[in-house]
């Protein structure tokens, strides 16, 4: 009976709350909104999409460019007639400004209006990683946590069949058990011995997965605490999340936008053919002078001109029709990009909906199976001490305590993750919904 206390009170320990100062799912997200590198790249991306709408109206506005010149000229001229020779030596320089405003350019009109798409397709790509983070952050937290329990509940283990194994080679000495419970000891401790290497090998591995997204060691991680609950998703109906989800799902988002973007493609490029028609004004001065001791006329001069300009693409090369081509067969590729965005969004949608309500049910069973585990350890311990139950049955019987309460652990934590998942597949995750989840920390 002394073991088996021993063995609960272990057990008993995993579930205490971290000491003050302990960090939380919620810190470890701000710490991953500026560390991750992944995000910050995101962020990066955002800021350059944004300036897609500026481009493309500067398509449409008039531009303005200045032109200037100087050139040493050294021209000799000879009369043969004559038998005279001229000699010429002077610099002539100019200046010019030309402003160009655009008329009819059907290629510029859809770049500005493929530019609105664009800077939509960004945004929704940078919110998209932001419920991303949200998701790798609560992975990685709820993996070390994970990690440490398996460390927490080897080490526990080990020390119980320790004791039983102790207790075996008493027993085998004083003459009241045979060698075969030494061995199966034995043999038992040797393999969680294994797997307590094998955990600790898996939780350095965590930890740095960890550090990864917020360039730190996970210290002190806050443990589920006693606010833990359960609770449905609302609505508590699959078929309306995948409503919601077809709606305002951020990938799905995205995937629209570049289906737009490439049928305006295909409108532009067959607008290859299309005239251009432009305001075109012009300012230019020129002037020429001699070098003192030379013989040559100087002159200066300067042009002004207002006008429109015409012009029509008659042949490229074939270059025209390969673009439309192409643009057509980034069109086709895009549909199947979208239609295949819808069919991932369903089965997401589903996925992490099943996995709220699945998770439910099994984090509910196994806090059952977790009591019926523990009332058969202590069951078996004392029928060994009677003479019912051999040693196998105890080993046996604490091997399914510590695996019920490790599955328990890490149905929570998928039970937790489902719920954002499910939140990220509808649209609407944001740091609201993580303060929720963190609760459950407290």
């Amino acid at each position: 009976m002394n073991t088996t206390k021993s063995l609960l009170t272990a057990l008993a320990v995993l579930g205490v709350s971290l000491p003050a100062g302990a960090v939380d799912l919620l810190e470890t997200y701000r710490a991953a909104q500026g560390q991750d590198s992944v995000f910050a790249a995101a962020r990066g991306a955002q800021r350059a999409g944004q300036e897609k709408l500026t481009q493309g109206r500067a398509t449409l506005l008039p531009s303005l460019n200045a032109t200037a010149n100087t050139t040493y000229n050294d021209v000799s001229t000879t009369n043969t007639l004559a038998g005279s020779k001229q000699l010429q030596r002077y610099n002539s320089s100019g200046y010019g400004v030309t402003l160009t405003q655009p008329l009819f350019r059907q290629n510029n009109w859809q770049l500005y209006t493929e530019s609105e798409l664009q800077v939509a397709q960004t945004e929704a790509q940078y919110k998209n990683a932001e419920q991303d983070l949200i998701i790798r952050s609560a992975q990685a937290y709820f993996d070390v946590l994970a990690a440490q329990d398996e460390v927490n509940l080897t080490a526990a283990q080990k020390t119980a069949i320790a004791e039983q194994l102790a207790q075996a080679k008493r027993n085998f000495e004083v003459g009241s058990a045979t060698i075969t419970d030494t061995l199966e000891a034995q043999a038992r401790y040797d393999l969680v011995d294994a797997q307590a290497i094998a955990a600790q090998s898996n939780l350095e591995i965590k930890e740095r997965g960890y550090q990864q997204l917020t360039n730190a060691l996970p210290k002190n991680l806050q443990a589920i605490g006693p606010a833990f609950k359960l609770e449905m998703p609302q609505p508590t109906d699959a078929e309306k999340w995948v409503e919601q989800a077809q709606q305002g799902n951020l990938q799905l988002a995205v995937a629209k936008a570049g289906a737009e973007l490439a049928d305006k493609e295909v409108v532009r490029n067959r607008g290859g053919h299309y005239p251009t028609l432009d305001l075109v004004a012009t300012y230019n001065q020129n002037n020429a002078g001699t070098n003192a001791g030379f013989v040559g006329a100087g002159y200066e001069s300067t042009a002004a001109t207002v006008g429109v300009q015409l012009n029509v693409p008659l042949f490229q090369g074939g270059s025209t029709q390969s673009k439309w081509r192409e643009a057509e067969a980034n069109r086709d590729r895009a549909n199947a990009e979208l239609e295949s965005a819808h069919r991932n969004v369903d089965l997401q949608t589903r996925q992490a909906y099943s996995g709220v309500v699945n998770g439910m049910s099994q984090v509910m069973a196994l806090e059952q199976a977790l009591k019926s585990s523990e009332k058969l350890l202590e069951a078996s311990k004392l029928g060994h001490e009677v003479g019912v139950r051999t040693n196998l049955d105890v080993l046996n019987a604490q091997q399914q305590l510590f695996s019920t309460r490790r599955d328990l652990y890490q149905a929570k934590y998928n039970y937790l993750i489902s719920r954002l998942k499910l939140k990220a597949a509808a649209g609407s995750l944001a740091e609201d919904e993580l303060v929720v989840v963190n609760q459950a920390l407290h």
